[in-house]
């Protein structure tokens, strides 16, 4: 069993910086794909970015350029440094983890969930 708890969200103008952690219980973490999704209200869960146990990384086309996603394994813990924030960056970020290989985009695909954290980019 593994737990994520997502930290570091909160409200910024546009333009802004945010940087998102996610820690993670369990001694197999790196060994797991991590991955940020976020949704809105009314809108499907999206994935937008994630990164391999060998760090390998995945950027949904919105964000490249402007998010970084990396890993620390002796800590754990997950981050999402998001530069240039836009007000369509918008949501709650939620942290994942994939016990399955590559890079899985799909939210079915991921096992573990955190609960959330709210982003909010004023204009």
């Amino acid at each position: 069993q593994v737990q994520l708890v997502e930290s570091g969200g909160g409200l910024v103008q546009a333009g802004g910086s945010l940087r998102l952690s996610c820690a993670a219980s369990g001694r197999t973490f790196r060994s797991y794909c991590m991955g940020w999704f976020r949704q809105g209200p009314g809108k499907e869960r999206e994935l937008v970015a994630a990164i391999t146990s060998s760090g390998r990384t995945y950027y949904t086309d919105s964000v490249k350029g402007r998010f970084t996603i990396s890993r620390d394994n002796a800590e754990n813990t997950v981050y999402l440094q998001m530069n240039s924030l836009k007000p369509e960056d918008t949501d709650v970020y939620y942290c994942a983890a994939a016990t399955s290989w590559g890079i899985p985009i799909a939210p079915h695909e991921y096992d573990y969930w955190g609960k959330g954290t709210q982003v909010t980019v004023s204009s």
